[in-house]
C-alpha cells in the first residue's frame, strides 16, 4: 500500500499532536520520581463488581485534552447500546505529569470521584503495585477478550505481576521515514542502514546520512530499548529481575555507538531529540531518520517542508532478533476504588474495542491498538498511514520500556550510562555492568 501524497486527513495532524508527547512527555516524568514511597502489594478487589441494574449508573471518565470530537462521539455511541450508563467526560491537565500527580493524590485517598482514566504507557506498573488499579483478567476471560488481535507489545505495557491492569487505547511507535527520492528500497538491517546513510549523504543536498534523537533524555531510552531489542536484549526479565547485563544488550549498545560515532550523523547528535532531528529532516539535510508517526504529517506540510511527498515509512531496521520499536501511547484503566467497576469495564471494554478503536482511529487520528481495525475501510480512508502496511508491520514491532513501578529511576540510570557509552567514556560492557549494579540496588530499596 502506497502513503497518499496529500493528508486529506485530519487524522494525520491529530496523530502528530499526540505523538510529539510520546517520549518528550515521558521525559518530564522520568525526571520527577513519583512514585508512591511505600507501595503496596497488587491485590484483587475486596468484593466482586456490582452487576449492572435497571436504574442509570453514572461514570466519571478522565483523560487528557481532546482536541477533536473522538471521545465525545465514543461517548455517545457507548451510551446508546448502554442505555442506563452515563458517561461524564473529565478533563485533565495536557501536562501528563501534572494528570499523574493529581490521580496519585486522588488515588492515595481511596476517592471514588473517577471511575475509568487513561494512564501514560509508563504507569502502569506503579499504578498497580501501588493499588490504584483494578485487575481485569478476570473480566477479559469471561467475556473472551481476545489479547491475541491486540498489538503485544501495547497489551505488555499493562501486564505487571503476572496480571492485566489495563486496555491499550492507542499507539505510538518508533519508525523509520527515508527519502524516496534518494533510496530505492529501505534497509532492513542496522548494518544495510549504515550502508545506505553512507552512501546517501551529501546527494540531494543533504548533509547528513541519519538522523535520530541522542541527547540525555527519555528520547535516548527510546531509541537504546530499539537498538537492544532488535538484538535480543532485555533491560528487565519478565518476572521483573535486572537482565539488562547480556551479550544481545551489549551488542544493541555497540551498533548504537556505531552510529552515533560514524560520519554521517550530525557532530553533536548528543543534543539532539524530536525537534532538532525532525527539523533537519525536513530541510532536507538526511536521507533517514528514526522519529514517531507525526513526522510523515509534517514531512507533507508544505508550510514547513522542503520533502513534500517525497518520504516513505519503514519499520526500524532488524538486528539479530528482528525489527523493534519503542512503545508509546496511552492505556486504559479502572480505578480500583470505583463504586461502579461492572459499569466502568463496559465502558473501557468498549473504549478499546473494535468499535471504540475505530471511533477513535477515525475521528481522532489515533493508531489503533486493536490490529483487525486496520482492515477497515473507513480506518483506512482517515488516515494515509493506516492503509500503509509498512506502518502497520513497524507499530506491530512496538516493545514496552521496562515495566516497573520505578521506572523513572530505571530511565535514570540508562540515560546517564548510555549517554557515557556515546560520549567515549566508557564502553558497552561498562554501561551495562553498570546499568546492572545500580538497577539492582534501586531494586532493593
Amino acid at each position: 500500500m502506497k502513503v497518499a501524497k496529500r493528508l486529506t486527513s485530519v487524522g494525520l495532524t491529530l496523530l502528530m499532536t499526540f505523538a510529539l508527547a510520546a517520549c518528550s512527555s515521558t521525559s518530564q516524568q522520568a525526571s520527577t520520581d513519583t512514585t508512591p514511597s511505600q507501595p503496596s502489594t497488587p491485590s484483587a478487589p475486596k468484593t466482586e463488581p456490582s452487576q449492572p441494574t435497571a436504574e442509570k449508573i453514572k461514570l466519571v471518565y478522565a483523560r487528557g485534552k481532546d482536541a477533536t470530537d473522538s471521545t465525545k462521539k465514543l461517548v455517545e455511541a457507548f451510551q446508546k447500546a448502554h442505555q442506563n450508563i452515563e458517561v461524564e467526560i473529565r478533563e485533565m491537565p495536557a501536562d501528563s505529569g501534572q494528570s499523574h500527580d493529581q490521580y496519585v493524590t486522588m488515588f492515595s485517598a481511596q476517592s471514588s470521584e473517577i471511575d475509568v482514566f487513561d494512564l501514560d504507557v509508563i504507569w502502569p506498573a506503579e499504578f498497580a503495585q501501588a493499588g490504584y488499579l483494578l485487575p481485569l483478567d478476570r473480566l477479559m476471560e469471561q467475556d473472551g477478550i481476545e489479547t491475541g488481535k491486540y498489538i503485544k507489545g501495547a497489551m505488555d505495557a499493562g501486564n505487571f505481576g503476572g496480571q492485566q491492569w489495563t486496555m491499550p487505547k492507542f499507539i505510538d511507535a518508533g519508525l523509520l521515514f527515508y527519502r524516496k527520492d534518494l533510496v530505492s528500497e529501505a534497509p532492513k538491517t542496522w548494518d544495510d542502514l549504515i550502508a545506505q546513510a553512507k552512501a546517501t549523504k551529501g546527494k540531494g543536498g543533504t548533509k547528513f546520512g541519519y538522523l535520530m534523537q541522542a541527547k540525555q533524555y527519555e528520547g535516548l531510552v527510546c531509541n537504546f530499548v530499539e537498538f537492544s531489542a532488535s538484538y535480543g536484549g532485555k533491560i528487565l526479565d519478565e518476572q521483573g529481575k535486572v537482565a539488562v547485563n547480556n551479550p544481545a544488550t551489549i551488542k544493541g549498545l555497540k551498533k548504537m555507538i556505531e552510529v552515533v560515532k560514524s560520519d554521517f550523523v550530525p557532530t553533536n547528535i548528543t543534543t539532539f531529540m524530536e525537534p532538532e532531528s525532525h527539523t533537519a529532516f525536513l530541510e532536507g539535510q538526511a536521507a533517514f531518520i528514526r522519529n514517531w508517526p507525526y513526522q510523515f504529517a509534517l514531512a507533507q506540510d508544505q508550510a514547513q517542508s522542503k520533502i513534500v511527498d517525497q518520504v516513505a515509512i519503514a519499520p526500524l531496521p532488524a538486528g539479530d532478533a528482528g525489527s523493534a520499536a519503542a512503545l508509546g501511547g496511552w492505556m486504559g484503566g479502572i480505578n480500583k476504588f470505583s463504586k461502579h467497576p461492572k459499569e466502568a469495564w463496559e465502558f473501557l471494554k468498549f473504549m478499546t474495542g473494535p468499535e471504540g478503536q475505530k471511533i477513535s482511529a477515525i475521528e481522532g487520528g489515533l493508531a489503533p491498538t486493536y490490529l483487525p481495525a486496520y482492515e477497515e475501510a473507513d480506518v483506512q480512508k482517515a488516515s494515509p498511514l493506516f492503509a500503509n502496511k509498512d506502518f502497520v508491520d513497524g507499530v506491530s514491532a512496538a516493545v514496552s520500556r521496562p515495566t516497573t513501578p520505578i521506572y523513572p529511576k530505571i530511565s535514570e540510570v540508562i540515560q546517564i550510562e548510555v549517554s557515557k557509552a556515546l560520549a567515549g567514556q566508557q564502553t558497552a560492557e561498562q554501561a551495562v555492568q553498570n546499568m546492572e549494579t545500580q538497577m539492582n540496588d534501586l531494586m532493593k530499596k
